[in-house]
């Protein structure tokens, strides 16, 4: 076997790992915490579901992508919960570091194109980044809809918080935010999001 086909393989059996780094959301129907590997797949067929809900026209193919690769870090970092203000504060820290670790398993041109990637949905600037995004927020909101505010009942949540994440949906797609935010009044009306 070639040294670029064995780096690609190497990559590939090294980002499984990423199905045994589990997030604080459940499955809907009250299942089980999912993983990172469910939660983007499931943000990319999202994308492509509803690119037609982007504020911009997108490049879907690169969209999906970045949903697919977003999380691929945590395989070194660990989630960090998206209320977790201890841990947010060396998130990216961590996640440098192993985005230079992991990626470094792949042929240099595939190695530098996923390492772009990766930084463009972080940098939150392009049209794709942004939509991408949205879709970052929306599914996780949407699976803990689905188990009646579970989650943020569990962690206390405030609508502060809960908006200081989701509000920038709209920079993807504004009328995914009129979803997302009618999601947010209507647990906050229920008791599940704190005031």
């Amino acid at each position: 076997m070639d040294e670029r086909l064995k780096k690609q393989l190497d990559f590939a059996l090294e980002i499984d790992k990423e199905k045994n780094i589990f997030r604080q959301t459940h499955l809907s129907g009250h299942g089980r915490n999912e993983n990172d590997a469910e939660h983007a797949w499931h943000m990319a067929i999202m994308a492509y579901l509803l690119k037609e809900y982007a504020n911009e026209e997108v490049d879907i193919s690169k969209v999906m992508l970045m949903c697919l690769i977003h999380d691929i870090v945590e395989i070194e970092a660990g989630d960090t919960y998206a209320y977790d203000e201890v841990n947010l504060k060396t998130q990216k820290a961590r996640e440098d570091v192993a985005k230079e670790k992991i990626y470094s398993l792949l042929p240099d041109d595939q190695k530098l194109e996923l390492i772009a990637l990766f930084d463009e949905f972080e940098a939150y600037e392009t049209p794709e980044s942004k939509f991408a995004h949205a879709m970052d927020n929306l599914q996780p909101l949407m699976l803990n809809n689905s188990n009646g505010g579970e989650d943020w009942r569990q962690h206390g949540v405030t609508s502060a918080q809960v908006h200081g994440r989701q509000d920038k949906t709209k920079l993807g797609s504004q009328k995914l935010f009129e979803v997302v935010n009618d999601i947010i009044q209507n647990n906050i009306e229920k008791g599940n999001i704190k005031e």
